[in-house]
């Protein structure tokens, strides 16, 4: 029996084209291989994931050799690399790592580390989802003397996010499908349940890690219930309408796959 799933970039990109979708999902096609910024990306993330649960300050040392790991994936599979945006990356990073722990701690004081880079499968039952589950993998989740969870979710970015970014429904969308779904797994009240970004600044002159909370009340998470919905049922018909708005910078633009 086919194990249907979706995940949150899978319906990210659905919205953004349901036939980049196909292409990506069901074909299994894929002509992006990463650049100096995934690799920037993963590294961090690797470093939180070590050193934020041990409580120590060595996220330095793990973002370099993480990030050396993913510098020499991209030489194998011949991507392109500029060496000078390598080095200011080193340099950017030293930045970042040196403030993670302290603004961890200075927004939530004292808490307890319940997971990390934990894996939600649960299938989707606020509406007749086909058999289909969510997927995800939540960065961080913590627990705070008062009996709150807080979800965090680490995102690179360069130098921030203006208002528009960081109220935009799609984006603030991730969060709420991490809380609905994290509740259901635990069978934890969505009331006791935070979510935050935590923005990790590369160019920034200042306040290079930033947490910023999202909220989610019941208007926002039927709004976002919605467009899951939505892409799960035009998924499960195979209705793939290509959205022309999204070719300019599509990796199938013009190629075999989508011309």
């Amino acid at each position: 029996m086919e194990n249907k799933r979706i995940s949150f970039s899978g319906l990210k990109k659905w919205k953004d084209c349901p036939y980049k979708y196909k292409i990506n999902y069901v074909d299994k096609i894929s002509l992006f291989n990463g650049n100096e910024y995934t690799a920037f990306g993963t590294a961090l993330h690797a470093a939180c994931e070590v050193c934020v649960p041990q409580n120590e300050d060595n996220l330095c040392e793990i973002f370099e050799k993480s990030f050396e790991q993913e510098i020499e994936k991209l030489k194998n599979l011949k991507v392109n690399i500029n060496l000078s945006l390598l080095e200011e990356m080193r340099e950017q990073a030293k930045n970042i790592c040196k403030y993670i722990l302290p603004e961890l701690h200075n927004n939530f004081k004292e808490f307890e580390i319940i997971s990390v880079e934990e894996e939600l499968m649960e299938e989707i039952s606020q509406f007749e989802s086909f058999g289909t589950s969510f997927k995800g993998f939540i960065d961080l989740v913590l627990k705070t003397s008062d009996g709150k969870y807080h979800i965090i979710d680490w995102k690179t970015c360069s130098w921030g996010w203006d208002s528009r970014r960081k109220s935009d429904p799609i984006t603030n969308s991730q969060l709420i499908y991490y809380k609905t779904f994290f509740a259901k797994k635990h069978n934890i009240d969505p009331k006791n349940i935070e979510t935050y970004f935590a923005l990790l600044k590369r160019t920034a002159k200042s306040n290079n890690v930033e947490f910023f909370r999202v909220t989610s009340g019941v208007r926002k998470t039927e709004n976002s219930l919605k467009v899951l919905r939505n892409a799960v049922i035009n998924i499960e018909n195979k209705n793939y309408i290509k959205n022309k708005l999204s070719c300019k910078y599509c990796e199938f633009y013009k190629t075999e796959y989508c011309n």
